[in-house]
């Protein structure tokens, strides 16, 4: 039997009292690249956070990896998160960035080297992060999730700040991550992004 790597049933997330998410299912097996889609309001990025471990279910189960997902190294040493903008280490460059990861993590897919040219911060490689463009930042944290080993990716809006062309490169990476072994769950609000994955709609909370 194929192990689930997300298996999430009847989710349902209350914030002040008030419902944001409301009986979602999400099962996601090996290999998968997953597209999370639906209108504004519809809690995809909370859905997203509960599978992180960094918002509790008010109503049903989540498991990831075969364990409830939990805030705390063990956990993140096989799952890796792009969301919010990563708070930057002062006096760091971005290769300084890339290489901190690697250091932390061990070797992984790809080379701080490959890395800097594959995301296209070459030009950019002794600054400091805080000095980047939006999308030079995002290529940033991008690089950084897919240069460490995981076995899963949760993306918020990994298009966020990108360019056509870059976005393309972007759907190839991870579709190279998950021919390789692991699984993508990402949010989207590009349809063509989301194209070739298989979509999750969620229905607004009651």
């Amino acid at each position: 039997m194929t192990e689930m790597i997300i298996d999430a049933r009847d989710v349902g997330v209350e914030l002040g009292g008030v419902p944001v998410l409301g009986g979602v299912d999400l099962a996601v097996e090996p290999g998968e690249v997953v597209a999370v889609v639906g209108a504004n309001g519809a809690g995809k990025t909370t859905l997203l956070r509960c599978l992180a471990g960094l918002q509790q279910a008010a109503a049903g189960s989540v498991a990831v990896l075969g364990r409830p997902p939990v805030d705390e190294p063990g956990f993140w040493r096989d799952v890796a998160l792009v969301g919010d903008e990563p708070a930057w280490y002062p006096g760091l460059s971005v290769a300084e960035h890339l290489e901190l990861m690697r250091a932390v993590h061990g070797p992984g897919r790809m080379e701080v080297r490959a890395a800097v040219e594959l995301f296209e911060l070459g030009g950019c490689a002794d600054r400091a992060p805080a000095s980047l463009s939006t999308g030079q930042r995002q290529r940033l944290s991008l690089a950084m999730a897919l240069l460490r080993p995981s076995r899963l990716l949760l993306l918020d809006e990994p298009e966020r700040g990108l360019d056509a062309a870059f976005r393309d490169r972007l759907a190839d990476l991870l579709a190279a991550y998950a021919a390789d072994g692991g699984t993508v769950v990402m949010v989207t609000h590009d349809p063509r992004f989301a194209e070739g994955a298989r979509r999750v709609a969620l229905a607004a909370a009651a």
